[in-house]
């Protein structure tokens, strides 16, 4: 059978001429709140109360059952017990209607009987080739064609905007609902998920993208369930320009799932989502207000030009907030040019000193013309990128049409100003109705919540701006490996350690340090010989991993003697830990240069992903590393290696020979492509450390762990 999700029209779902309430009582809250919803929203289509028990409803005439509908209908919205619901899809079908919402509970969210249910659910969808959103799910808003099948009520009024919202919590879509509205952020469509049985999170996205009255897409995610499909989405979202922001709960840290790496200390579910994410352009938020308060900003200002941002504001303390705040989101409070300054110590008051942030001082509110100059100057500033205007809508006005006008003339500025301008309030408070009079009669633009939320809402705006730009300037591709195995190999299953791992690398292109096999004290002393001194001896044995654990590895030793007496220390260890038929490797020693760790990982949902870390002690005292889901191309994992604190190592710190970040980058592409190409087999593989230096950049050590038992 096909999937039903392949044949979903999301914007066709969202846009029923009519509807059926079937479950249809007087006596339940769902019921009195989706038809009181549909009645007072504006949906000017035909709704008909389904009840086998009552020829009347919600004092509206109601019908026995679905048949008895002298109309078409094309959604039905099921509020009936569990046991009723697949006959009522089965005698919707009949009629014609494709188109469900199932608000009834009890499916797979209670586990047990429930999932057996929810998969009934699902064959049934499947056989009669019909779309269902939910179950348990309150159903949607569509505030852009006033059309709410919604299940709790509404607040009042219901403001109609560009932000299109999906949330995997029906209990919360009311409460981002009511905030939106306290701050005057219109809603295109808002969509409580349910169990997504046959619809989904990215069937909805897809819609929203494609949907010209949506210009930004808000999410609260549980789960990305569909990995694949969402970042299909979401690379459809990013170029057409419309941001995703998503509030994605559990950034707990969770155990490390490969025990044999040690990438699975720097790998977490939640580090991986932040990948993923930010390869795909989407912005990670983490609270409901900055969810709201980013997607209703970048609705309203589309891509930003740049990171240099311009402030006006009459505040000489918030001032002060300001800098601080855009220095931690990374914004350039640039200086202004001496034709700006001077222009604006013309119409400044004496006492003002134009500086970024600009303070305009309390003389606003005697010079009514001042803000206004300020923002044209400041917005003509050619190091100026984009301008934060520090304004509230009021509260309360003794005089409307003064205040009327004053906002009128600093939208018209807004408006007509080549370099985007964006109004901030200094605190997260509610538009009241006086706010919300002056903001329509002077169409005056969206204000961000409050100095705190605004200026993280920018910082993220600005950041997906970049990627938007580098994604039109055309990406480039990830590399394409076809893997090699040398004759000779073990095996695919369980661990490679070092020599075969090192083996099948440098086949596939991977620049290795040169290594020699030796069974014995003398084998390993004559190697050492044509290597040349200092060299390294390695302990070779399958299924050993961490070798310098158990005394397997031996640093910098300078003559036969010297590596005579290693090799036998080293057998006698790896013998004393219960390894028989241990052999050494003989490894030229190389100093200086920089370590670092490169290691592949398979996280459950997202699949391969590679973990860049500075290697050494720094995997310790830094804690940190840079992720990127696979595949991915040279220029994604050069900006990895920058985001690294302790990149300045790299870059010739202190008197040190800089590295060749893009060679750099180059291999560390190549271990990735490596990797990738190995697909399934594939659970875990390690290079640690790869030294790079001024002169040379080679993997030392390697690991492969293979998914073969």
């Amino acid at each position: 059978m096909t999937d039903p999700g392949s044949r979903i029209d999301p914007l066709a779902f969202f846009r029923p001429k009519s509807v059926a309430l079937v479950g249809a009582t007087d006596k339940s809250g769902w019921s009195v709140a989706t038809f009181a919803n549909l009645q007072v929203n504006g949906f000017t289509g035909d709704v008909y109360l389904v009840n086998p028990k009552s020829p009347e409803v919600h004092g509206t005439k109601a019908y026995a059952s679905l048949a008895d509908i002298p109309g078409q209908v094309d959604l039905v919205y099921v509020m009936t017990p569990i046991d009723v619901v697949p006959d009522v899809i089965r005698l919707g079908a009949q009629r014609g209607t494709r188109h469900y919402v199932v608000l009834t509970a009890g499916y797979g969210e209670v586990g047990g009987e429930g999932a057996v249910r929810e998969q009934e659910l699902l064959d049934l969808a499947t056989e009669l080739d019909v779309t269902i959103l939910g179950p348990n799910g309150n159903g949607f808003i569509n505030a852009a064609d006033g059309i709410t099948p919604y299940g709790l009520p509404i607040p009042q009024p219901l403001i109609a905007g560009s932000v299109g919202v999906v949330l995997q919590s029906g209990a919360l879509a009311s409460s981002v609902l009511s905030f939106a509205q306290s701050r005057n952020i219109g809603i295109s469509l808002l969509v409580a998920m349910g169990n997504e049985t046959i619809m989904s999170v990215t069937d909805v996205v897809r819609g929203l993208v494609d949907d010209p009255k949506t210009k930004a897409i808000a999410l609260f995610l549980e789960s990305v369930r569909r990995p694949e499909e969402f970042a299909e989405v979401a690379r459809m979202a990013l170029a057409a320009g419309k941001p995703i922001v998503a509030l994605k709960i559990g950034r707990s840290v969770k155990a490390s799932r490969t025990a044999q790496a040690h990438t699975g200390a720097l790998v977490g579910d939640d580090k991986t989502v932040d990948a993923a994410f930010a390869q795909l352009g989407v912005i990670r938020v983490v609270s409901l207000e900055d969810l709201i308060i980013t997607a209703g900003l970048l609705a309203e200002t589309g891509p930003l030009p740049g990171r240099r941002v311009g402030v006006v504001t009459p505040s000489g303390g918030a001032s002060e907030i300001i800098a601080d705040r855009a220095e931690d989101e990374g914004l350039d409070l640039a200086e202004f040019t001496p034709e700006t300054m001077a222009q604006l110590t013309e119409v400044l008051p004496s006492f003002a000193t134009p500086n970024n942030p600009l303070d305009v001082t309390g003389y606003v509110l005697l010079d009514r013309e001042l803000m206004g100059n300020a923002l044209r100057i400041v917005a003509a500033d050619p190091g100026i990128d984009f301008v934060m205007m520090l304004q509230d809508l009021p509260r309360q006005t003794a005089d409307p049409d003064l205040a009327l006008q004053l906002y009128t003339r600093n939208a018209q500025t807004i408006r007509e100003s080549p370099t985007p301008i964006i109004p901030v309030g200094n605190v997260l408070t509610d538009i009241n109705e006086t706010g919300r009079m002056i903001q329509a009669g002077s169409q005056y633009p969206q204000v961000a919540g409050g100095i705190e939320h605004g200026l993280t809402a920018l910082g993220h705006a600005v950041r997906w701006s970049e990627v938007v730009r580098r994604h039109g300037e055309g990406q480039q591709e990830p590399p394409r490996v076809e893997p090699v195995f040398p004759d000779g190999l073990p095996e695919r299953r369980g661990s490679w350690a070092e020599q075969p791992a090192a083996t099948f690398l440098a086949a596939n292109g991977v620049p290795m340090v040169p290594s020699e096999l030796a069974a014995t004290p003398e084998e390993a002393a004559a190697a050492a010989d044509s290597m040349g001194y200092p060299v390294v001896v390695k302990a070779a044995v399958d299924g050993l991993e961490h070798k310098s654990d158990i005394g397997g590895v031996k640093l910098g030793l300078a003559s036969a003697d010297q590596v005579r007496e290693a090799v036998e220390e080293v057998l006698g260890a790896v013998a004393a830990a219960g390894h028989d038929g241990a052999r050494v490797l003989v490894q030229p020693h190389r100093s200086g240069g920089s370590e670092l760790l490169v290691g592949v990982v398979r996280d459950p949902a997202w699949g391969l992903t590679m973990a860049v870390a500075l290697g050494g002690v720094w995997v310790e005292l830094l804690g940190e590393s840079a992720l990127r889901v696979l595949p991915v191309a040279q220029d994604e994992v050069r900006r990895a290696i920058g985001s690294l604190r302790g990149v300045q190592a790299l870059q010739g710190a202190r008197g040190t020979e800089a590295v060749d970040l893009d060679e750099l980058a180059r291999v560390i592409t190549r271990i990735g492509a490596v990797a990738h190409a190995l697909g399934d087999e594939l659970v875990a593989l390690e290079v640690n450390p790869l030294r790079a230096s001024a002169d040379r950049i080679e993997a030392l050590d390697a690991l492969v762990t293979w998914s073969g038992e």
